[in-house]
């Protein structure tokens, strides 16, 4: 079994469920993809940062992160990775609002303005999230290079991304679930 075939049964063993769901983008669906159980499992976590590292590990970039919280564990994961492959890639994650204390940080981690930086997220929808940290990180003075999500559920989120200019790469489609 490869890497991502073994992915693939886990990501169906712990965080598929069926039934009736709503969805952050106000959409309604009959499965849900619980993601944080697969990216907070170990075995998943090391899974996921080792194929999105085999993905982007001949990139000129200078981090990866996403929007909280669906990224936080994958860019750590691929952030670990990239250090035990000797190619170590700084981790940070762009806040859904400004922190109203402290440093009022937007973005937090290793990055800084000038960066070329590639974007995670767990599941795409309508990549509203993400479409919403990539304005966040060019304001801030990144550059966005890359898109990579576990899931897209096949819902619009790719089209929109396309849209503002971005290629949306996936790992898994809502197809390669069965559903």
């Amino acid at each position: 079994m490869t890497e991502k075939e073994r992915l693939l049964e886990l990501l169906k063993q712990t965080a598929l469920k069926k039934g009736d769901f709503s969805l952050s983008s106000g959409a309604t669906s009959n499965y849900y993809i619980d993601a944080r159980m697969l990216t907070t499992h170990p075995e998943g976590s090391y899974l996921i940062g080792k194929l999105i590292f085999d993905l982007i590990k001949g990139d000129d970039i200078a981090a990866i992160g996403g929007p909280a919280l669906g990224a936080i564990p994958i860019a750590s994961a691929v952030s670990l990775v990239s250090y035990l492959e000797g190619v170590p890639i700084p981790a940070f994650f762009v806040r859904g609002s400004t922190k109203q204390h402290g440093t009022q940080k937007d973005v937090e981690g290793n990055i800084s303005p000038g960066f070329k930086v590639i974007i995670v997220e767990d599941v795409i929808t309508s990549a509203k999230s993400v479409v919403a940290a990539i304005k966040r990180l060019e304001a801030f003075g990144c550059q966005v290079v890359r898109v990579i999500c576990i899931v897209d559920r096949e819902a619009g989120g790719k089209k929109k991304l396309a849209e503002a200019g971005y290629n949306l790469e996936a790992v898994f489609s809502k197809t390669d679930l069965g559903i």
